[in-house]
């Protein structure tokens, strides 16, 4: 077991640090014995896991499923894991792997177009949560009729806290230097589709 701190990249650069630093920290920890890291790593990390799985087009039950599988994958693997910063890059390969997976052995769907992700506001008035909850409720419909590429890349980058983009880059199989282009476009064709939802209010305050 390594029990030396991994190196913290926004220490030197004083800049916030990534969902990656933030993993690979955590992952270290984890890795020199400290096993409540692991219930770290599964609250920072699962947001971005389940919505990569969805991306994959996987159904909400179905999506659960990889993530649960991916994380029993990951303490069962922990100690091959050399390099605690590929701990984001290993994750979201297992999901990937383990969404094509269960989308070939029929459980993909075109998406839950009621589903709404949790939590949805912090605010304690049920009136403006009920409102909060309807207007994301429409953002999702919206974002589950764009390309398979848009949702998945919208969804991990949604999730992703601060998104790093050498590991989306890697989990979805493009440059980096395309993904902030493609995001614009993604981001214009959602944009274009709730113009046309008199449901949507998105836009103002």
């Amino acid at each position: 077991m390594n029990d030396i701190a991994a190196p913290d990249p926004s220490a030197e650069t004083g800049q916030p640090p990534t969902l990656v630093d933030r993993a690979a920290a955590a992952f270290t920890a984890y890795q020199a014995g400290d096993r409540q890291q692991m219930g770290e790593l599964v609250d920072l990390l699962t947001p971005l896991l389940w919505h990569t799985a969805r991306g994959a087009g996987l159904s909400g039950a179905a999506a659960e499923d990889v993530v649960q599988t991916a994380w029993l994958r990951l303490v069962e693997n922990a100690e091959r894991i050399t390099s605690p910063r590929a701990v984001v890059s290993w994750l979201l390969t297992t999901v990937r792997r383990e969404s094509w997976r269960t989308a070939k052995a029929g459980t993909r769907e075109d998406g839950d177009l009621d589903f709404v992700p949790e939590p949805v506001s912090n605010d304690p008035d049920p009136a403006v949560s009920t409102v909060l909850r309807e207007r994301e409720r429409v953002l999702w419909r919206h974002l589950a009729r764009l390309g398979e590429r848009c949702q998945h890349l919208l969804r991990v980058i949604a999730f992703a806290d601060k998104p790093d983009y050498a590991t989306i880059a890697e989990t979805l199989g493009m440059p980096v230097g395309s993904i902030g282009p493609t995001r614009g476009r993604c981001l214009a064709s959602l944009r274009q589709s709730l113009s046309t939802d008199p449901h949507w209010d998105g836009g103002r305050a």
